[in-house]
Order: C-alpha cells, then structure tokens, then sequence
C-alpha cells in the first residue's frame, strides 16, 4: 500500500479551540480520525503527525524521501517564513500537496504567498477539515499514476 505523510505545524494541535473559529469547530484529533479514514477509503497509508517545531518538520520531510510516496503538507505559519522547509520539500522527489484549513487568499496580504506553495504539486485551502480529505484522495491518485512534484 503506498504510503503518504501528512505534515502539520505549529499550532495545528489547536484546531477547534481558537474561538475566533478561523480554523472551525473540530478539534485536531477529530481532523486526525476523519484523514485516517479518508486515507483507509483511499487505499493509502497515512502518517499523520504535527509539530511545533520547524527542524523536527524538515526532519520529517527528509525522512519521507526514504519512507513515503508522497508528502501533503500544512506547515502553518512556517508556510509564510520558511525557506528551510521550502528547500526540503524541494529535495522530495514525490508529488506534494500544500493543504490549509482556510482559504489564505482572502486572509490577510502576507498569507497570500508561501515558501511551501514553491515546491507544491497543488494547493487546496479554504475547505476546512473537509480540504484534508480532499487532498488525501488527490495525493492516492497522483501516487497511482506516478506523479512527481
């Protein structure tokens, strides 16, 4: 079964707690649960992980060139600032899909631009939770047909 790795950054591990409600009502372990099956549905093996820290998160995307078909990545704020992660997925050789949770070209001017989106296959943002599953069923069919980033 080819398997996927779903990156999020920092602060994702707060889903559904930010009351201002930009990121929606569910939590991230809920989001977590909805990709596993997403990804079981799929035929896809997913590894899903989240981290606050930027040298852990290129850490995991060097580890996905050995481990992984294909990386789906929300570096969150990092996606806006990090030139280190850029330059990871860059060295990926699978295909690489940029997901936000919403839509960061109606947010504020520097949401609008990513280091990420540089090195993406595609994007998908503003479709909350339901952009994970999206992505997850993009990502099988882009590693069934052999896609590259």
């Amino acid at each position: 079964m080819p398997t996927a790795f779903f990156l999020n950054g920092p602060n994702a591990n707060l889903y559904g707690l930010d009351p201002s409600g930009t990121y929606g009502r569910e939590t991230f372990p809920d989001i977590r649960d909805r990709c596993l099956l997403a990804a079981d549905r799929a035929g896809l093996d997913l590894d899903f992980r989240q981290t606050n820290d930027e040298g852990i998160l290129i850490d995991w995307i060097q580890e996905a060139r050995d481990a992984a078909d294909g990386i789906l990545i929300n570096a969150a704020g990092l996606s806006y600032t990090s030139i280190a992660v850029m330059d990871a997925l860059l060295i990926f050789d699978g295909p690489v899909l940029e997901v936000h949770m919403s839509n960061i070209h109606r947010r504020e001017p520097f949401r609008h631009k990513t280091y990420t989106s540089l090195a993406a296959t595609a994007q998908i943002c503003g479709f909350g939770p339901l952009g994970y599953e999206l992505a997850i069923g993009e990502m099988a069919r882009l590693i069934a047909e052999g896609a590259r980033r």
